[in-house]
């Protein structure tokens, strides 16, 4: 049986990344190596050698310039010390059908890479971006989930309904036209939107939808479903007593889901 190597990227201001990685071997990875971003840089660590690439939350370079904007630029403008750009090396993997997880900070840095939606097939093009919080604050709460069953996503697949924290500031995306948020919704780009905790639809109701995020977009998938992003936080809920309420028995399925169908799908 094959094995997956899960590479989960920290930095400056990273600070979940303990708990990606405990996810991913919960899921059933062989490995869940946490490597500091300068490592592939310095061509210590190659992205060739993982299956699955996490980017966790966090505040990557204090948010500085908006969150994950200094790190974009890096991974946009910077090269190996073969002199190959960071973005071939990301390119290559998403060609070799590898997967890719962006949570909360790794969804920001996505968006801004380009990564995602990547409408078209159009990869390392800002489309889309997320921005602070319809609330004007910090939004820390739990939130249920409605997954899209007509999404491509690989880590969602076979998923119905989720719950998970958000602990995020700049969490609600942007679009420059409605047109945008069109297409995201009528290609199933759209993989998890905000539900109302009773019917389980999505709602654009504050807190359910926490940052006011337009049509409920909680996270996105691009055309391949090889790439997800979204701004809730699935390695926090990685057993039945991380949720509030788990003695009373009012949870459902863990965060750790996602990695478990990114795992399977690599076998």
């Amino acid at each position: 049986m094959a094995k997956v190597n899960v590479l989960v990227l920290t930095g400056y201001g990273t600070n979940s990344h303990a708990e990606s990685a405990h996810a991913a071997l919960l899921a059933g990875a062989d490995r869940a190596d946490v490597v500091h971003f300068s490592d592939i840089v310095e061509g210590e660590v190659r992205l060739e050698d993982y299956h699955m690439l996490v980017f966790p939350g966090g505040f990557l370079d204090g948010d500085d310039l908006g969150a994950a904007q200094a790190a974009a630029q890096r991974w946009l403008h910077l090269a190996d010390k073969q002199g190959t750009p960071l973005l071939e090396h990301l390119r290559r993997f998403l060609d070799e059908g590898k997967l890719m997880l962006g949570i909360c900070n790794g969804f920001q840095l996505m968006v801004k890479l380009g990564l995602l939606p990547a409408l078209d097939g159009r990869r390392f093009e800002r489309q889309v971006s997320l921005t602070h919080n319809a609330s004007a604050r910090y939004e820390d709460r739990w939130v249920r989930l409605a997954v899209n069953p007509l999404s491509p996503c690989i880590f969602t697949r076979g998923l119905n309904h989720l719950m998970m924290p958000v602990r995020h500031g700049e969490g609600r995306l942007v679009a420059p036209d409605d047109a945008t948020l069109d297409r995201l919704e009528a290609e199933n780009l759209v993989t998890l939107s905000y539900a109302d905790p009773q019917t389980g639809r999505p709602t654009m109701e504050y807190p359910a939808n926490p940052n006011g995020s337009p049509r409920s977009i909680a996270g996105l998938t691009d055309p391949t479903g090889h790439v997800l992003g979204l701004m809730p936080h699935p390695e926090a809920f990685n057993h039945a007593t991380n949720a509030p309420r788990w003695s009373r028995g009012e949870y459902e399925l863990p965060g750790t889901a996602l990695f478990e169908n990114a795992v399977r799908y690599l076998r």
